[in-house]
């Protein structure tokens, strides 16, 4: 991924609680990082189908497949393709840039 900023346009409504959802995605990098540690493929899985769940519904589509990646490479035992879950989500979550309307 380039270091480009890439802009999420979210509704206003969200406005008070996405920080909070970020803020949680960066949290989620550091049990990803962990389990990978740990080879624990079952917490990522959860972390993933978490991820997959929610981004969409904040406005973040990107989490959501993010979060897919990571489920389907966990459920496989892919540690490597977890690693690089949590590589693409670092590296999005660096890059985004929120606005409200």
């Amino acid at each position: 991924m380039s270091g480009d900023k890439i802009v999420v346009v979210i509704d206003r409504d969200l406005e008070d609680i996405v920080p909070g959802y970020i803020e949680n995605r960066h949290k989620d990098i550091e049990a990803l990082r962990k389990a990978v540690e740990e080879g624990d493929t079952e917490t990522a899985n959860v972390l993933g189908h978490r991820m997959k769940g929610s981004g969409a519904g904040y406005g973040f589509d990107e989490i959501t497949e993010i979060g897919r990646h990571i489920e389907t490479s966990a459920k496989s035992n892919d540690i490597d393709g977890v690693k690089k879950g949590v590589a693409d989500l670092e590296s999005y979550l660096q890059r985004v840039e929120v606005t409200y309307e």
